[in-house]
């Protein structure tokens, strides 16, 4: 059959055709709908070690110009979309190399700081690439955002720790026996106030049974006869099941008897404290105990696999003890949910989940203890920026955690002591790696020395708010292990450096080294500044530290391991702060460390502990007992030797450590292991002690051990409270006025420093604003400056969480009426912002426990340009095995997200049906058509 032309067919008709325009129309509709994506099977996907040679010889990993789009014309999005893709699988060919069994160190710290660069490229690219058909952000994408940083809110409810556990109508093991305190109630009193205390004495309810109903009800009665609203009640603790491992499957346990505790009803006009006549000193004890993880390791095929059959039960706990002497009645039995009791021990709490160590702990002039440690993880309300941070706990008497505040560090930050002084301020010093913003050009070590530790020092008021910090460090590395606070309110630190610190010399190796700092106010409004107004460093050739100091009037001493020997210094101060060495007293050799220093009673005490007893120090009245022993110096303050001069051991046959050491009225305190053998494995039981000693005689006078759960009892640090003990630690009820009005500064109650920021900027492009914050920020300025900011498309409001009562079995007591966050939508519910991360070392959304990315509608249903966030966070790291699983995920996951924009772009496909008039052309050509069919099949 001879096929008809359609060009003569309608010519005869009237129509026309034009042949070039069937012939584009043709090649249309087999023309290619997206360019060929770098994951496509018919793409040769470079290799992973040629992208980490090219990533470690320092080409950019975004390169759009390297990307290949083979269909002419295409969206501009595609080369973003593909450059961005390469890179995120050059992060990821990065991650799997450090992840790979035998990598050396040298080249595992290469690949981590090449990654770090890598993703800070990406985020910089992210945040200036302007898509046209998507929206790409380097965090996530949701409607609403919710800080995970929290305030605390006022309450005039305290809820004590369990006191009772079963029955409500049965007798409280704890109201029994010699039961008498005050309640104190302060009332405003014009532009002053006043206190009365109700006294409280449980002998006067006869034969009553001491029920919590019972006892409450007669405390109540005497609250309301002395006038005042306050009353005293009970809260539940309901009981939940537990799951535990057995042989390495999870196993539930019924819930336990319900635990009853005292709440505390105040109202805003009554300040509520407690006191006791009867008291005696008390002692403070941080210890860890528990199991670690138990696992088995199997190899199949060259495979090899970890299995934990036992999860880790290990924790950070605080004891408190009763001193011999006083008046306060012993304890005679461990409180509700306590394990592991020993006699003389008060009360026992677990410190917050995520605390890795305790270093150094002090008591205020209030009898509130102060810890400073480490920590991996923030609260659920109190994020941390980076790996690790230092962390300040405050405890009430009661045992119950009354604040929390972190350095803010942007990497690594570790805590090594603490000290109060007379007006309850608070100084910690430790060491620091990576940005901590104490200015705004603190970015912390560039170039070889990033990794490299800095000394600092911050001081906090009596409320927990920062005053100052100091940042200082020498070329390499240098680490503060102590602080003191000395006259005209100077405060020391010492430590160790290994080059020179800024305004000394370096002798050689490791070297010891004091600063001063001095704070002041340059005019009223100025705020407080500080600056190092001394240094001196010493040593020896070899390595050398500070590893204690004291200040006693015009006098410092530091002490410490100088090339294998222990070595006390004595430094005079002049009325500048500034030291100078007076005297300096070598013991000899010593095969361990150097615990502590203190003056007392006329003589310098010095305690740490040895292998051998060699130490030459006076006349030793104990001696040594075999493997590593405990000892106690006593030394004339001007160092120099003297027939007074004791030398007196501590200890077993086996090992004892000295973890810490107070002199507490001219008597020494110490806690450590006891007697370990020196060849027993990790596994293998420990136990704590706790001990005085008379620092002249040797003499014990007071000596506790015990067990841990787990079989692992490890001290860690100590503090001494003088009248610290009274009936009320059985009662769950703190000594002193109870504080419910924590701080609301964001630079208090989070991470965040003064000047920290992020960006706002339009979703659909533009200026990015910044974010800054100030000193006196609080959820209230902060949500005022996010709305400025993002020119009124976010709507931030304050939201409030209840709280809820944890009790003292393991987790921490709630004391404060719940918390407040900030919550941000879009405010006409769809054009929204995107939110930005700030520079390192002042990224303000870390400490908020916000995620950068967009918040509003997301998809396209609406017209709006779909976004798409990659879930990157900017702290990504591949320090260890955890964290380079953690970033292989992510790497992932963000692979998708690119894939799935990828897809996003395609052209959609044209409607079967078209809507609306049909065009006069195309009706003339089609009746053409109709009649010409017509007349030719007649």
């Amino acid at each position: 059959m001879t096929s008809i032309n359609n060009g003569y067919l309608l010519g005869l008709y009237g129509g026309s055709y034009d042949a070039s325009t069937s012939t584009g129309l043709a090649s249309t509709t087999s023309k290619k709908a997206q360019p060929t994506a770098p994951w496509s099977t018919s793409v040769v996907a470079p290799k992973a070690d040629a992208m980490v040679r090219a990533a470690l010889g320092g080409r950019n990993l975004i390169n759009e110009d390297a990307a290949q789009v083979d269909v002419k014309g295409a969206s501009g999005d595609y080369k973003k979309l593909f450059a961005m893709y390469q890179a995120l699988e050059t992060l990821n060919a990065l991650s799997n190399r450090a992840a790979t069994k035998g990598v050396s160190a040298s080249e595992s710290a290469l690949l981590a700081k090449r990654f770090t660069s890598g993703l800070a490229e990406v985020s910089s690219y992210l945040s200036s690439a302007a898509f046209e058909d998507v929206r790409m952000v380097q965090g996530t994408t949701g409607s609403i955002s919710k800080t995970t940083a929290a305030v605390p809110r006022d309450s005039a409810i305290s809820i004590t720790g369990p006191i009772h556990e079963g029955a409500i109508g049965t007798p409280v093991a704890a109201f029994q026996g010699d039961v008498a305190f005050d309640i104190t109630i302060r009332v405003p009193a014009g532009l002053s106030s006043t206190t009365k205390a109700v006294p409280i004495d449980l002998s006067q309810m006869g034969s009553t049974p001491r029920t919590i109903d019972n006892v409450t009800g007669f405390i109540n009665g005497k609250l309301e006869a002395a006038g005042f609203a306050t009353r005293i009640g009970r809260e539940l603790i309901k009981a939940e099941p537990k799951t535990v491992q057995v042989g390495g499957k999870p196993v539930t346990l019924p819930a336990g008897p319900e635990r009853w505790a005292l709440a505390i009803r105040g109202v805003s006009t009554e300040t509520v404290g407690f006191a006791a006549a009867k008291t005696s000193d008390a002692v403070y004890v941080v210890q860890t105990s528990g199991s670690a993880a138990q696992t088995t390791t199997t190899t199949v095929g060259g495979v090899t696999t970890t299995k934990t059959t036992a999860p880790s039960t290990l924790k950070t706990e605080l004891l408190k003890f009763q001193s011999d002497g006083g008046t306060a009645p012993a304890p005679t039995g461990g409180n509700v949910g306590e394990t592991q009791w020993v006699d003389g021990r008060l009360a026992q709490d677990t410190l917050p989940d995520g605390v890795s160590t305790i270093r150094a702990s002090a008591v205020g002039p209030d009898g509130s203890l102060w810890l400073v440690g480490d920590v991996t993880t923030g609260s659920d309300t109190q994020p941390i920026k980076g790996v690790q941070d230092v962390a300040l706990f405050k405890y009430d008497t009661a045992g119950r955690l009354v604040a929390t505040r972190t350095l803010g560090a942007a990497s690594t930050a570790s805590g090594y002591a603490i000290a109060v002084d007379a007006d309850g301020n608070v100084a910690v010093a430790g060491s620091v790696v990576g940005a901590l913003n104490t200015s705004t050009t603190d970015a912390g070590k560039v170039g070889e020395a990033a990794g490299v530790a800095d000394s600092f020092v911050t001081v906090f008021n009596k409320d927990a708010e920062e005053v100052w910090t100091q940042r200082r460090g020498a070329r390499a590395a240098d680490e503060a292990t102590s602080v003191s606070f000395g006259p005209g309110g100077v405060v020391y630190i010492g430590g160790r450096a290994k080059s020179a610190i800024e305004g000394a010399a370096s002798v050689g190796g490791w070297d010891g080294y004091v600063q001063a700092f001095k704070a002041g106010e340059a005019y009223p409004t100025a705020g407080i500044k500080a600056k190092a107004v001394a240094s001196t460093q010493f040593g020896t050739a070899a390595d050398d530290s500070v590893d204690a100091m004291t200040i006693d009037g015009n006098n410092l001493y530091t002490a410490g391991v100088e090339n294998g020997r222990a070595v006390v210094r004595q430094f005079t101060l002049d009325s500048a702060g500034k030291p100078t060495l007076a005297a300096t007293r070598d013991l000899g050799a010593i095969s361990g460390e150097i615990a502590g220093v203190a003056v007392a009673d006329g003589r310098v005490i010095l305690t740490g502990t040895s292998r051998n007893s060699g130490l030459s120090a006076g006349t030793t009245t104990v001696a040594h007992s075999g493997g590593k022993d405990v000892f106690v110096a006593a030394l004339s303050t001007n160092l120099a030797a003297s027939g007074s001069d004791a030398l007196n051991w501590y200890g077993g046959a086996g090992d004892d450590s000295a973890a810490d050491v107070k002199v507490h009225n001219g008597k020494v305190w110490i806690t450590g292991v006891a007697d370990r053998n020196p060849d027993a494995k990790t596994a293998d039981p420990t136990q704590g002690y706790l001990a005085r000693l008379n620092p002249l005689t040797g003499a014990v006078e007071y000596e506790k051990t015990w067990a841990g759960d787990g079989a692992q009892a490890k001290p860690l640090t100590l503090a001494v409270a003088s009248n610290g003990a009274s009936v009320l630690d059985r009662l769950g009820l703190p000594k002193g006025e109870i504080d419910q009005s924590d701080s609301k500064l964001l630079t208090a109650a989070t991470s965040l420093r003064v000047g920290d920021r992020f960006y706002i900027s339009p979703a659909n492009g533009g200026r990015a604003v910044p974010v800054t914050i100030d000193a006196k920020d609080t959820l209230a300025t902060l949500s005022r400056k996010i709305t400025v900011a993002s020119g009124g498309k976010l709507k931030v409001t304050i939201a409030s969480d209840s709280a809820t009562v944890t009790g003292k079995d393991g987790e921490t007591t709630t004391t404060t009426g719940g918390v407040q966050r900030l919550s941000i939508m879009a405010k006409d519910g769809k054009t929204g912002a995107v939110l930005t991360s700030g520079e390192t070392g002042r990224d303000a959304l870390a400490g908020l426990g916000l995620s950068p990315g967009f918040i509003g509608v997301s998809g396209s249903t609406d017209g709006t340009k779909r976004t798409f966030g990659l879930g990157l966070p900017s702290n990504l790291t591949l320090n260890d095995a955890a964290s380079m699983k953690t970033t292989g995920e992510k790497l992932q996951a963000a692979l998708k997200v690119v894939r799935d924009a990828y897809r996003e772009l395609a052209p959609k496909a044209a409607s079967s049906a078209a809507n609306g008039p049909v065009p006069a052309y195309l009706t003339a050509q089609l009746a053409n058509y109709q009649a010409a069919l017509s007349r030719l099949t007649g």
